[in-house]
C-alpha cells in the first residue's frame, strides 16, 4: 500500500500575489492621500471627498464581504444575518461618537440629543462605557462575538445546517432589527445616531481626518486578507473545507465540527463589527435599517458575484456591485433593484464561481493549449485519467491554486478491495 504523502504548505501569496498586494497597500496609504490632498481640486487626477468617503465605505463593505466568504465559501454555512453583526459594531462605535457631541447638539445637553427628547434624565446602564474609546473597541468587537457565540453554539449543537440556518439567522437579524426601532432600548429609534462632531477630541468632518480613516479601513482590509488568507490555508482551514465538502466523513475521521464551525462564525461576526466601526464614523450615521434583510441578502451577493473560497473575489465583488450601485441610483434609480436581482440570477447560473473564477478559467484556458510533458496533443494523460476521479482533479486544481506542491498533488491511491489508502 502507498504510503500518503501530505500536501506540503506552499507560500502565503505568491511573487505576483505580494507584488499585487503591496501595489493594493501603496495606493491605499500613499496615493489616495496625495491625490486628495495635495494634488489642485482643478486636476484630472484630483481625488474628490466624495470619492474618498464612497471608496471608503466600499472598502467597509468589502470587509464584510471577506468575512462572508469565510464562513460561505470555506465552510459551506450560508448566513443572512451578518448585517446584525455589521450594524452592532457600528452602534457600538456609534454610541461613542454622540458622547463625543457633547454640549454642541441642538439641546446643550451632557445627554445626547434624542434622549433630551424623551425625556430621559440619565444614561441607560449600556451606555456607561460609552464615553471610553478604549472600551467601546472592545465592545465592537465583543458584543458581535458573544451574539454569535451565543446563538452559534445552539445551532451548530443541534445540527442546524443549509437553508434552515439561513432562515433563522434572517429571523434572527429581523427580531433585532425590530428591538432596535423602539426608542425605550436607547439606540435613537428609527433615527439612530447620528450628527457626529469629532472622534478621540479631532473634528470628524475634517478633509485629514476622513483620509486618516480612508487610510485606516484600507489598512484593515488589507490586514485581514492577509489574516484569512493565513487561516484557511493552516489545518483549522483544512478542516473547515473538510466540513463544508463531507462534514459527516470529517466526523467519522474522530473531529468534532461544533468547535470549528463555531470559531469560524465567531471571527466572522467580529471582522463584520470592525467593518461597522469603521463605516459610522465615515458615512455619518448608524440606524436600523443596517440591520434589514436586504442589507444581509446583499453581503452575500457580493461574495456569490466576485467568486466564494477565493477571498480575493469577495472584495472584487463588493466594488463592482456597491460601484454599480453608486451609478445606477442616481441614473436609473428605478431599475437598480431590478439589476441586483438579475445579477444574482446570471452569477448563479452562468457563473458559479464568480468573476473571479471566470478570469482564473480563462487565464488557464491560454497553458491548457500547449501540452504538458508526457500527454499528447489533446491533453490526455493515460496513467491519471486511470487513477483519477473527476473529485481528485477538483481537489487538483484547488490546491495549485493554493500554491502546494506539484510532486504532492498524486491521487490517492485505492487497493484491490476498494478501501481508501
Amino acid at each position: 500500500m502507498a504510503k500518503i504523502q501530505l500536501p506540503s504548505k506552499g507560500p502565503l501569496l505568491t511573487g505576483t500575489g505580494w507584488t499585487a498586494f503591496f501595489v493594493a497597500l501603496i495606493a491605499v496609504c500613499a496615493v489616495a492621500p496625495a491625490l486628495n490632498l495635495w494634488v489642485s481640486p482643478d486636476s484630472a487626477l484630483y481625488m474628490s471627498d466624495y470619492m474618498v468617503a464612497l471608496v471608503g465605505k466600499i472598502m467597509c463593505y468589502a470587509i464584510c464581504a471577506l468575512a462572508m466568504d469565510l464562513i460561505w465559501g470555506y465552510t459551506g454555512i450560508l448566513s443572512l444575518g451578518h448585517g446584525l453583526f455589521f450594524a452592532l459594531g457600528g452602534y457600538m462605535m456609534g454610541m461613542y461618537l454622540m458622547r463625543q457631541i457633547g454640549r454642541d447638539g441642538n439641546y446643550k445637553s451632557d445627554l445626547p440629543d434624542f434622549m433630551v427628547f424623551l425625556d430621559w434624565k440619565e444614561l441607560p446602564w449600556h451606555w456607561l462605557a460609552s464615553d471610553s474609546f478604549v472600551l467601546q473597541m472592545l465592545l465592537v468587537l465583543l458584543v458581535p462575538g458573544l451574539l454569535a457565540f451565543v446563538f452559534g453554539f445552539f445551532a451548530f449543537r443541534s445540527r442546524i445546517k443549509g437553508v434552515y440556518f439561513s432562515i433563522i439567522t434572517q429571523a434572527l437579524t429581523f427580531a433585532a432589527m425590530l428591538l432596535f426601532f423602539r426608542n425605550e432600548t436607547g439606540f435613537g429609534g428609527n433615527n439612530g445616531f447620528t450628527d457626529f462632531k469629532r472622534i478621540l477630541g479631532v473634528p470628524i468632518a475634517t478633509q485629514g481626518m476622513r483620509m486618516t480613516l480612508f487610510v485606516i479601513t484600507g489598512s484593515v482590509l488589507l490586514a485581514f486578507f492577509l489574516f484569512s488568507r493565513w487561516l484557511v490555508r493552516s489545518k483549522f482551514g483544512r478542516v473547515l473545507q473538510a466540513i463544508r465538502d463531507a462534514e459527516s466523513r470529517v466526523m467519522f475521521s474522530g473531529y468534532n465540527p461544533l468547535p470549528y464551525k463555531l470559531t469560524i462564525w465567531v471571527i466572522s461576526a467580529m471582522m463584520c463589527g470592525v467593518a461597522g466601526a469603521l463605516y459610522v464614523p465615515q458615512v455619518g450615521i448608524i440606524n436600523p435599517s443596517e440591520m434589514s434583510a436586504a442589507a444581509s441578502i446583499e453581503i452575500a451577493i457580493w461574495t456569490a458575484v466576485g467568486g466564494r473560497a477565493t477571498l480575493v473575489g469577495p472584495i472584487v465583488g463588493a466594488f463592482i456591485v456597491n460601484g454599480a450601485k453608486s451609478w445606477l441610483t442616481v441614473a436609473y434609480p428605478e431599475f437598480w433593484l431590478y439589476f441586483l436581482g438579475a445579477l444574482f440570477i446570471a452569477v448563479t447560473l452562468f457563473l458559479p464561481d464568480g468573476v473571479v473564477g471566470l478570469a482564473r478559467r480563462i487565464f488557464k484556458r491560454g497553458a491548457k493549449e500547449a501540452p504538458a510533458p508526457g500527454t499528447d496533443s489533446s491533453g490526455f494523460t493515460p496513467v491519471a485519467a486511470a487513477g483519477e476521479g473527476a473529485a481528485a482533479s477538483a481537489r487538483r486544481s484547488t490546491a495549485a491554486e493554493e500554491g502546494m506542491e506539484s510532486e504532492v498533488l498524486a491521487p490517492l491511491s485505492t487497493d484491490p478491495k476498494g478501501a481508501r489508502a
